[in-house]
């Protein structure tokens, strides 16, 4: 395993007890919140099982955060410039999705996060990753199958689509290349 991705999975696991202890949680207390089985929840913060890309979600809406704001914290890196090799990068274990957290840490209201998604992935996101959020979706390669809600939407390179209301979304790549989008986070509170 790449030491780079295996030590920010141990910053995720150490932040995601952080952020349950500032919040004076139990185990209990943020499985209730976000869904997820307190056992799923205590081998995440020992850090004995990486979480996927939809446990994350889960998790960082319990927060009232967005996954990228809850994996940036992990990654605690400052300045204005945020280069390409220092950025953080985190892969679901399930389906291989990488993400990279491209704009520079900040008091900004504004994400900007890319996305490989490899064929045949599905990567669902609870509504809850996305409160408090508006947020865009531009694809920079391959086609993106995106179904928020009932609506489900084509894009293809190129394409941007601004989301609405927060809803139980899936990420969908059918085809057999990795598609590559861009999701873009403002804050609005």
């Amino acid at each position: 395993m790449d030491t780079k991705v295996y030590s920010l999975d141990q910053r995720i696991s150490d932040r995601i007890r952080l952020e349950r202890e500032i919040r004076g949680w139990s185990l209990t207390e943020l499985a209730e919140r976000s869904g997820v089985s307190r056992t799923m929840i205590h081998k995440i913060e020992r850090a004995d099982s990486s979480p996927t890309a939809t446990l994350l979600a889960r998790l960082s809406g319990a927060f009232g955060l967005t996954m990228s704001t809850l994996i940036a914290r992990a990654e605690m890196s400052q300045g204005r410039l945020s280069r390409r090799q220092d950025q953080s990068e985190w892969r679901d274990p399930q389906t291989g999705y990488l993400r990279r957290h491209v704009s520079p840490m900040s008091d900004l209201p504004l994400e900007l996060v890319e996305i490989e998604l490899p064929g045949g992935a599905d990567v669902p996101i609870p509504a809850s990753a996305y409160a408090l959020h508006r947020r865009w979706i531009w694809v920079k390669q391959g086609t993106l199958t995106f179904v928020e809600g009932s609506e489900t939407h084509t894009l293809g390179e190129g394409d941007c689509l601004e989301l609405g209301a927060p809803q139980d979304c899936v990420f969908r790549n059918i085809g057999s290349e990795t598609c590559i989008y861009a999701v873009i986070l403002l804050r609005t509170s």
